[in-house]
């Protein structure tokens, strides 16, 4: 007769700082994206619009037969925030949450990185970097990118 103790696998799982994204059949192309260093958002093959986050139908004419398409990754701040005590573990004091509207149309929330919470500003442009924040987790995180004739790069 074996007990519970036995059974149990002895292998111990890695402490993680931060909760993961919680994959489904209808983001998995999103994060598979991810981890391949591309970003994609998902397209309705019926009438070509794009939306994120991912849903099982179409928001803009009900269609079942959605698809992704990878985009450049550039865009500008939407709106932002910051917070002073993250309600999360795994993140530092203070961090930004951002709304990136994609130069595609979309937006997403993800975070800018590359200079202090208080210099994220509405308009910013920024482009994406696939950025590993802790072992076998990458997230799009966005960087801030100078406007056309300025320096290629305003990270510090």
């Amino acid at each position: 007769m074996s007990t519970q103790a036995e059974k149990q696998d002895p292998t111990p799982v890695p402490q993680r700082k931060r909760s993961w994204p919680a994959i489904s059949e209808d983001t998995e192309f999103f994060w598979n994206g991810v981890r391949d260093g591309e970003l994609r958002v998902q397209q309705c093959s019926e009438c070509s619009a794009l939306s994120h986050p991912p849903k099982p139908i179409c928001s803009a004419c009900g269609s079942f037969e959605l698809g992704h398409l990878a985009v450049s990754g550039a865009g500008t701040v939407y709106s932002h925030v910051t917070f002073h005590k993250p309600p999360s573990p795994g993140f530092d004091e203070p961090y930004n949450v951002s709304v990136i509207e994609l130069a595609e149309g979309v937006r997403l929330v993800s975070q800018v990185v590359g200079v202090q919470p208080g210099e994220v500003a509405i308009g910013m442009p920024v482009e994406v970097e696939f950025t590993e924040v802790e072992p076998g987790l990458v997230l799009p995180l966005f960087h801030p990118v100078a406007e056309a004739g300025g320096e290629e790069d305003v990270r510090g």
